[in-house]
């Protein structure tokens, strides 16, 4: 028996050639298709993970749980008094979370402002601000190169001529570079600190409350260009609110608490609510400001591009231009619908090409949702 000839390939009509999206692309708009379109990250065990340097599993023996995760941010605190004793381990750790990337949004709000009039009297009219939309875009698949499927991130520590917190409360740069522009330079050719040895310092701290600090960043993106950008679709449609481009991140940073009942208590929610509702909120934060030597000398930087020697950029995946003219249309058709608090997908993408453009009706030429 011959072997069953393939199943064609469902080639998918281009997303930038009909309806909303004509008018916001560029002559030379990347050419992209439904099913090239980058998965969007997701935590899940179900799917197979987008950045392959991801660690899927665990590389220790005994692995050391979350104390806590906040909800909110996604930032992580550990408490563990191997992490506090066991320079080599900490930093293992400290490799191994950096490996996780951050969670990077745009979110684009359109709000405008009306006038509110009490019971006739002029005197006592106020403002109110009304959300007409607020949506948000995920960035996390294109830090990685979705044709090769390589992810690159780079691991470094302070320099010693930029301020931070060095087992210190305050920010601060390391010892001998002062302000003088001599002094940093030389701090920029001494030699800095490395992560392990970061590691032994904070082991090594007589500190009652210590703070071992990881930070995922996002760099090389421009992210003045995304609002401009999207600012000027959004006003295309005839939108005339004022419009809102900001850049949340979730996952951005990893706490290690020394093993102590004050660190517990600080990161439990109830005794911080009982704090508040006595008033004891301000004594007690100062009381932990004073008392606790932050190590913030690590990050994970994740690049959206790379500076070339040429001056020019290289983007690890796709560039901002190409990502708007992709995003533009659907964020429009989810501002235009007045959707509100939502993560548009690929789903999105598809059904903004679809679907044909919306009529205006208002006579001025502007349009308030």
């Amino acid at each position: 028996m011959g072997k069953p000839s393939p199943p064609e390939a469902n080639h998918a009509e281009s997303l930038h050639t009909q309806h909303l999206s004509d008018r916001f692309l560029d002559e030379d708009a990347l050419d992209l298709q439904v099913d090239d379109l980058l998965p969007l990250y997701d935590d899940g065990n179900s799917r197979t993970p987008l950045l392959p340097n991801t660690p899927s599993s665990v590389p220790f023996e005994d692995l050391i749980r979350p104390f806590k995760t906040d909800v909110k941010t996604g930032n992580v605190f550990y408490l563990d008094r191997r992490l506090d004793e066991d320079p080599q381990l900490l930093e293992k750790y400290m490799l191994w979370w950096a490996q996780m990337p951050p969670r990077v949004f745009v979110q684009i709000q359109g709000s405008h402002t009306e006038w509110k009039d009490r019971n006739g009297d002029s005197a006592k009219d106020t403002t109110e601000t009304i959300i007409d939309f607020d949506v948000s875009v995920e960035l996390t698949p294109y830090h990685s190169d979705s044709v090769n499927r390589v992810s690159r991130v780079t691991i470094r520590t302070v320099e010693n001529s930029e301020k931070a917190r060095r087992g210190t409360r305050l920010r601060r740069r390391a010892h001998g570079a002062n302000e003088t522009l001599q002094s940093i330079e030389e701090a920029w050719l001494a030699n800095k600190p490395t992560l392990a040895e970061w590691c032994h310092r904070y082991c090594a701290s007589h500190a009652g409350l210590k703070c071992m600090t990881l930070q995922r960043r996002i760099i090389g993106l421009d992210e003045n260009y995304v609002q401009q950008k999207l600012k000027a679709m959004l006003h295309a449609t005839r939108y005339c609110g004022e419009v809102t481009v900001s850049f949340p991140v979730m996952k951005e940073r990893v706490d290690v608490y020394n093993d102590c009942k004050t660190n517990m208590w600080r990161l439990n929610g109830w005794i911080a609510f009982l704090c508040f509702i006595t008033l004891m909120f301000p004594f007690c934060w100062l009381y932990l400001f004073f008392r606790t030597k932050r190590f913030e000398v690590v990050f994970a930087d994740w690049p959206f591009s790379f500076q070339q020697q040429d001056g020019s950029r290289r983007y690890v995946g796709i560039s901002e231009d190409q990502w708007c003219n992709i995003w533009g249309p659907s964020i429009c058709r989810a501002a235009l619908e007045r959707r509100k608090q939502v993560t548009l997908d690929q789903r999105d993408i598809i059904l903004a090409s679809q679907m044909p453009d919306p009529v205006y009706g208002n006579n001025n030429g502007c349009i308030i949702l």
